[in-house]
């Protein structure tokens, strides 16, 4: 038995569920987001929870994955979701070009713009090296954050480039002198 997948969530006030089918509408005051639950996972509320639950042990694997994709839309609605970047290199920075737009300075020979899917918002800070992007989707949060460190993914030699707020790198020892 999952024990991730029988733990019941609770609901907020303002968040209504509907489920059609395999797909669950998630609604609440930041927006909407809509999650594809896998098959033989049914949702159900009970008092102002909601549970999943599966209709044999040979969906096991997916019943905990399900409730979880089930929270992450309940707590995106709610609370949202956020991940920072942090850009370090001498001259790298990113500024903000209209509101869905971000423009990259990041050693290449031109600047990157990079667009903005629809229900992402980015804030950088005043010295244009910190970066946060905020969403009600956990996974479209996560997957612009990684798409915008991949433009220049963190250099094992110098630690420059785009990497993720708090995330430690090991620094390699570079070429030794010829003796």
């Amino acid at each position: 038995m999952s024990r991730i997948g029988r733990k019941p969530i609770e609901l907020p006030k303002g968040v209504e569920v509907t489920v059609a089918g395999n797909t669950v509408a998630v609604k609440g005051p930041k927006g909407t987001v809509q999650t594809h639950l896998p098959e033989g996972i049914t949702v159900e509320r009970k008092d102002g929870h909601v549970l999943a639950s599966r209709q044999d042990d040979s969906h096991a694997a997916v019943h905990g994955l399900a409730r979880a994709l089930l929270n992450n839309a309940v707590l995106g609605v709610t609370k949202g979701w956020s991940r920072e970047l942090e850009i370090v290199g001498i001259g790298y920075r990113a500024e903000l070009k209209g509101k869905n737009v971000v423009v990259f300075s990041l050693g290449y020979s031109h600047p990157i713009e990079f667009p903005l899917p629809e229900g992402i918002q980015v804030a950088i800070d005043p010295k244009q090296t910190r970066l946060t992007i905020t969403g009600i989707d956990r996974q479209k949060v996560g997957q612009v954050a990684a798409d915008m460190r991949g433009l220049r993914p963190p250099d094992p030699y110098k630690n420059k480039g785009v990497r993720y707020a708090g995330e430690k790198l090991k620094k390699k020892v570079g070429k030794t002198g010829a003796k």
